[in-house]
């Protein structure tokens, strides 16, 4: 009766080890090599290293726009097919909006390529004043971003941000 109470006891102590086990992920988002053709970016991380940016400096947030996220897309797939780090790939920024429908009130972008990780990316557009002027620009409230890897380019990945309102002025 003894072994038996011990076994049990035994199996009960090792199942609430197992219940102790806390997955977590490998690494965060912003550290993801978009490199790779099954990499995805996190929008939402995205917007909460931007909006966490824009907080330290007196400025509000940014929420994901879907719309913002379809044109950042396009602009980032268009740079890729065409090998070109180029805002005005297909159209410049004013048109692309207009075109889609998008009923922006203020809106700028920032492009970049070769950067492998959105922590890379962040850092390359903080670091230049124009980029990190878009950043902190004041009034924009939403965001869409997209990164594209293209394995037989000079750059191999292709970043959008499109940082934008649509409130009146």
């Amino acid at each position: 009766m003894i072994r038996v109470a011990t076994a049990i006891l035994g199996f009960l102590l090792l199942g609430g080890c197992a219940a102790d086990v806390v997955t977590t992920p490998d690494q965060p988002t912003m550290y993801l090599s978009m490199a790779n053709g099954g990499a995805k970016l996190d929008p939402v991380a995205a917007a909460s290293m931007i909006s966490l940016y824009r907080s330290n400096n007196g400025l509000g947030p940014v929420v994901v726009d879907p719309a913002l996220m379809a044109l950042a897309e396009s602009q980032s797939t268009d740079m890729a097919k065409k090998n070109k780090l180029d805002h005005d790939v297909r159209a410049p920024l004013a048109k692309r909006l207009n075109t889609s429908g998008y009923p922006a009130t203020l809106a700028v972008e920032n492009i970049s390529a070769g950067y492998h990780t959105m922590a890379e990316a962040f850092s390359g557009w903080r670091d230049s004043p124009p980029h990190r002027a878009n950043m902190l620009k004041s009034g924009v409230n939403k965001l869409g971003i997209a990164a594209t890897y293209a394995p037989g380019t000079k750059y191999k990945v292709f970043w959008t941000m499109i940082l934008a309102s649509t409130d009146a002025k």
